[in-house]
């Protein structure tokens, strides 16, 4: 208002000309003649107009209500809202994401405020590595994992695992999916004073690490270096990624069956991620991850053992404690010196040749039993009548809890034996299908198990010059014969 001020004291008081103010003031003519003719300097009374954002609002409304019921770091982002309205809402979103982003932050300042995070540098080639927790749902039950996250703060790139603790199996095998996915090993690799790494800290701020631990980056090759306690900003990069994972990949909240199977889509989402800007030096994350892929150490030939392996010995029942869990093995190993080789997922008994007897969905928390009893099967053969009193037998699928209720003895004992083959060659839902598809009877449940397991043999073509025979039957001959005998 000041310069419009000016320019018309300099026309209607100094009365110089429009070329002439325009000159002095350097505005354009343009704006000189339209701030001299201008007649009505009353403040005008705009009408907000409806935003377009209204048309999305009471969904994104309701994304943020309902991410006040999960943990604060798995909420969404506003880019995270955005991409569900172009995927979830396509004919109702009108706006662009900077309009979403500008309506998801005010609308978060009335609900929890706002959070901060402070970038760090490093050379490529570097890495950082942590854990973070996460709500997902496995096999339809909503339960806490664990993220790990490994960080390349120079191109701003990372992948991230999912585990149901952040033990050392979890975190060496995180590192080592890791490694031979990118077909590479960080040559520096920053780490919390996590317990599955460090046994404890001395006063001269050394540490004690764990002997596996140590294993492993010699193994691999890599130099393990350590933040100080209680200074999580020493690898700003890894603490931004733990949340920009959890905020992008599993919000919502994620639901599978395999543990596994997600793993490896998790890497591929990875890679994907990388197919973006980075946000400082405007090139392909992507590109700047080869960059520094290029400058990281080659795999090791042979890969490192992840797992832990201990001595246990079977009770009377032939079941083994560990971690204050309990695993069974088979009848026949009743109080028998075993192995047990446990990696992140699985627990698998050993007999003392260390040949594999069973393996265990690993167990995490107390007091829980892993229990495979189709190795118990040739047992109870022996006392076919004990079956419906054996504490597996609730667990039987009913077709064949009906095929035994109105079987003798001698059909019981047949079933048991025909039930623990086929659970040894396939699995109980094939063993059920070969039940229902029968007549019931044991030697059609053998022919249809076998017709389900066995490869099919296709139609045989024969070769078109294979010559055509026509014989034509002398029934006359027959006929003499008869004549013969009477």
């Amino acid at each position: 208002m000041t310069q419009a001020h000016h320019i018309k004291y300099l026309y209607e008081v100094e009365n110089k000309s429009l070329n002439s103010i325009s000159k002095e003031t350097g505005f354009d003519f343009r704006t000189v003649k339209k701030y001299v003719e201008k007649q009505d300097w009353n403040e005008r009374q705009t009408r907000n107009k409806p935003s377009k954002i209204e048309s999305v609002k009471e969904i994104i409304d309701g994304i943020l209500i309902q991410d006040m019921k999960h943990p604060r770091k798995q909420r969404h982002t506003a880019v995270r809202i955005y991409q569900r309205l172009l995927e979830e809402y396509p004919d109702k979103l009108q706006v662009k994401e900077r309009t979403v982003r500008r309506y998801v932050s005010q609308k978060k300042k009335e609900l929890y405020g706002q959070m901060g995070y402070l970038p760090l540098k490093h050379p490529g080639g570097e890495a950082q590595a942590d854990f973070g927790e996460v709500l997902v749902i496995e096999k339809g039950k909503e339960k806490k994992f664990y993220t790990f996250n490994l960080s390349f703060p120079f191109s701003n790139s990372s992948y991230v695992q999912l585990f149901k603790s952040t033990n050392t199996e979890s975190l060496l095998t995180g590192l080592k999916v890791v490694f031979e996915y990118m077909d590479r090993v960080p040559k520096v690799i920053w780490f919390d004073n996590l317990s599955s790494a460090v046994i404890s800290i001395l006063k001269n701020g050394e540490r004690v690490l764990t002997d596996r631990f140590q294993r492993f980056a010699l193994h691999y090759g890599f130099k393990a270096s350590f933040c100080n306690p209680n200074s999580g900003h020493e690898k700003g990069n890894i603490e931004n990624k733990v949340g920009y994972n959890r905020r992008n990949f599993f919000v919502p909240i994620p639901s599978f069956d395999s543990i596994e199977d997600f793993n490896r889509e998790l890497l591929k989402v990875s890679d994907e991620d990388m197919r973006r800007n980075h946000y400082k030096k405007d090139v392909l994350i992507s590109k700047l991850f080869e960059e520094e892929r290029d400058r990281m150490n080659e795999l090791p030939v042979t890969p490192f053992e992840v797992s832990k392996l201990l001595s246990v010995k079977a009770n009377k029942y032939g079941i083994v404690t560990f971690e204050k869990n309990r695993y069974s093995t088979a009848p026949e190993l009743s109080l028998r010196e075993l192995w047990l080789r446990a990696d992140a997922f699985t627990v698998t008994i050993l007999d003392e040749r260390y040949e594999r007897v069973v393996t265990h969905a690993r167990l995490y928390g107390e007091k829980q039993e892993a229990f495979n009893w189709y190795l118990y099967l040739p047992t109870i053969v022996k006392r076919p009548n004990a079956l419906k009193y054996v504490a597996f037998y609730d667990q039987l699928p009913v077709q064949w809890k009906e095929f035994f209720e109105r079987s003798d003895r001698e059909g019981k004992k047949a079933g048991l034996k025909l039930l623990s083959k086929m659970l040894s060659e396939s699995d109980m839902a094939t063993a059920t299908r070969a039940l229902i598809e029968s007549d019931g009877e044991i030697d059609s449940i053998l022919v249809t198990y076998h017709r389900l397991t066995q490869p099919q043999i296709g139609e045989v073509s024969l070769s078109e010059d294979i010559p055509q025979l026509n014989y034509e039957a002398d029934l006359s001959v027959y006929d003499g014969l008869l004549g013969s005998a009477k």
